[in-house]
């Protein structure tokens, strides 16, 4: 099969999905931003718009002329080396253009990048970036749930997002703990083990010295979380880091993002709406603080990134979760890897600078793209961030 050809699908596929997202929504819904850290959903449309525009587009089309050049600030992200920005926090301020304009923008682009890649698809220069673009929309596919979901969830009537995501109870699963030998291992991304496409801090591949540990099985669940609740889990200040325990002070914070307590029991509110809490599901929306506090109390810790991801290759057919279900919280600060490079111009800027002050989270959500996780996936958040489908699996040495 022509690579180019395949390509092009691969586009079509990931740039249908993003419009399949946005299909139940209104563009009232489109436009709101709850908080700085969010962007609406418009603003996501049109950002992964702008990157193939700006990144693809501009470098390599023939005649290239902007749709609208006021868009290469409005939807600029971070990209310094690209020029200016439009604010963080004034993103939902964006009322033009409106989202018809976006929609317009899209399908305009979309014919530019499938004519681009039947005429230079085999360009590994024009190959490389549209790859990068696509695994970028992923990401912003993720956020466009994480964000609206903030957003509903101060809507008092908790109107479901729409029925397109069935809810189906999680099975219950014992925990069990499984042990790994550690010594010296390989770490990072290998085209023969992991595909083509890697970002750049998944770069190079290391090797690292682990210490024999145990990992559990699966997650940690709802129903075990509540019993850190129970036994005073939000107001044992030994359990928590010092920055965790100043957050939980300052915000009074007794239960994980999104549950709520009525009439004795909790829900959750979630892309269906207010629901019951599920006792076996994986707990969601925990900061890495939360998610250290319950480790500290079940008298374990957080895996570190290395760990996790060597039990995710030697492990996957005995542990559950590791993919599709949450995000989970490591031990691992966001930090170069040794021999680390960012990717030459403005797309170098798409991960290393953020490397201080965050956590690294390992595996997927049930909200991740199909095809967007690997073992050797590097996400990252600050750990004070609860509002991303992040949760948690234990680790303890041997």
């Amino acid at each position: 099969m022509n690579p180019a050809t395949t390509l092009l699908d691969d586009y079509r596929r990931v740039r249908a999905h993003s419009q399949w997202l946005a299909a139940p929504l209104s563009a009232e819904d489109c436009q709101v931003q709850s908080m700085p850290d969010a962007s609406p959903v418009k603003w996501h449309l049109a950002h992964v718009t702008w990157f193939f525009e700006t990144f693809v587009l501009e470098r390599h089309e023939r005649g290239f002329r902007a749709f609208d050049e006021r868009f290469r600030v409005l939807f600029n992200s971070y990209y310094q080396g690209v020029g200016a920005m439009h604010p963080r926090p004034q993103r939902g301020l964006i009322l033009a253009p409106t989202l018809a304009v976006v929609q317009r923008w899209r399908a305009q682009v979309d014919d530019r990048i499938a004519e681009l890649l039947q005429r230079h698809g085999d360009d590994p220069a024009v190959a490389t970036l549209v790859r990068l673009g696509l695994q970028h929309e992923q990401q912003h596919q993720e956020l466009m749930v994480t964000d609206l979901l903030h957003a509903l969830s101060f809507n008092p009537g908790h109107a479901p997002w729409s029925a397109q995501w069935p809810q189906a109870p999680a099975p219950a699963r014992a925990l069990a703990w499984f042990g790994f030998d550690g010594g010296l291992v390989d770490t990072g991304h290998d085209p023969a083990r992991d595909g083509t496409f890697c970002f750049d801090n998944e770069t190079p591949r290391h090797r690292a010295w682990l210490a024999p540990f145990e990992i559990a099985s699966r997650p940690v669940s709802n129903g075990e979380f509540l019993a850190f609740m129970h036994d005073g889990g939000y107001t044992r200040p030994e359990l928590w880091l010092s920055l965790g325990w100043d957050w939980v002070r300052a915000g009074a914070r007794r239960a994980p993002f999104y549950w709520r307590e009525k009439d004795g029991h909790w829900l959750q509110h979630q892309v269906h709406g207010l629901i019951e809490l599920d006792p076996h599901a994986s707990v969601c929306h925990l900061s890495h603080f939360e998610a250290d506090a319950y480790a500290r109390w079940a008298g374990a810790r957080l895996p570190t990134e290395q760990e996790w991801e060597l039990a995710a290759r030697q492990g996957a057919g005995r542990l559950h979760g590791l993919f599709g279900e949450v995000w989970q919280w490591t031990a691992s600060a966001y930090l170069p890897y040794p021999g680390f490079r960012p990717l030459p111009g403005a797309v170098g800027e798409y991960n290393g600078k953020f490397m201080s002050q965050q956590q690294v989270l390992r595996g997927s959500s049930w909200a991740t793209p199909a095809g967007h996780a690997r073992a050797s996936y590097r996400n990252f958040f600050p750990p004070e961030a609860q509002w991303q489908f992040s949760g948690l699996r234990l680790a303890r040495d041997r």
